[in-house]
């Protein structure tokens, strides 16, 4: 992952126990929409073929990571499988220091201003602020007041309806899931819903 590349186009898409009959068109559908950047969480049912799948399928058109990584096998794992980034819902240390050590940009989750400021201290890319519902854009202001140097992703939460509320309160990026790769979607076939979803973000992104 480029992390400038990515801040030009700041959004991530998160695919968690998306089956394997959905993931090829899922896949076209992101592409579809002009999304540049998703992560496939490691709860995912076979997750590691999924990541080495869409490596194979996407051949560069999308900049894959891997979320939900809470150990070193599995972010060995998944690099292994073609994971260009990893993301976590938590600060686990050993994880975000590889990283760190290997230029491998890295998003450990935090919510109160002690755990955002402790994976940012730890070597964050950028604090995953999860989950960001809780609190709303308005917490985002409150936190960038005192700790204004780190680089915030909002992520729970997050719509096409406020997500430039969270980008004018502070944060650097913003991260989407089951809001748009909705089960009864999948489950019918739907896929071109999911890209015009999609589009509905990136076109507040404008």
């Amino acid at each position: 992952m480029d992390i400038a590349q990515f801040k030009t186009q700041p959004l991530l898409g998160i695919l968690r126990g998306i089956e394997k009959e959905h993931l090829a068109p899922v896949l076209e559908a992101v592409i579809a929409s002009g999304l540049k950047t998703i992560e496939i969480a490691m709860n995912t049912p076979d997750a590691l073929a999924s990541i080495r799948e869409a490596k194979r399928r996407t051949q560069g058109k999308l900049v894959l990571g891997a979320g939900t990584v809470l150990t070193m096998d599995a972010l060995k794992s998944a690099l292994d499988a073609g994971a260009t980034f990893i993301v976590l819902p938590v600060l686990v240390k050993e994880v975000v220091a590889y990283c760190v050590k290997n230029k491998i940009p890295v998003f450990p989750g935090a919510l109160t201003p002690e755990e955002i400021y402790k994976a940012w201290d730890a070597g964050a890319t950028m604090v995953k602020v999860f989950p960001a519902k809780c609190f709303g854009p308005e917490y985002f202001l409150q936190i960038k007041g005192p700790l204004n140097d780190i680089e915030l992703l909002a992520c729970a939460g997050v719509t096409s309806e406020n997500l430039r509320d969270y980008f004018s309160c502070g944060a650097s990026a913003v991260a989407f899931g089951g809001s748009v790769f909705k089960k009864e979607w999948l489950r019918k076939k739907e896929y071109v819903c999911i890209s015009e979803a999609i589009k509905e973000y990136l076109e507040q992104l404008t």
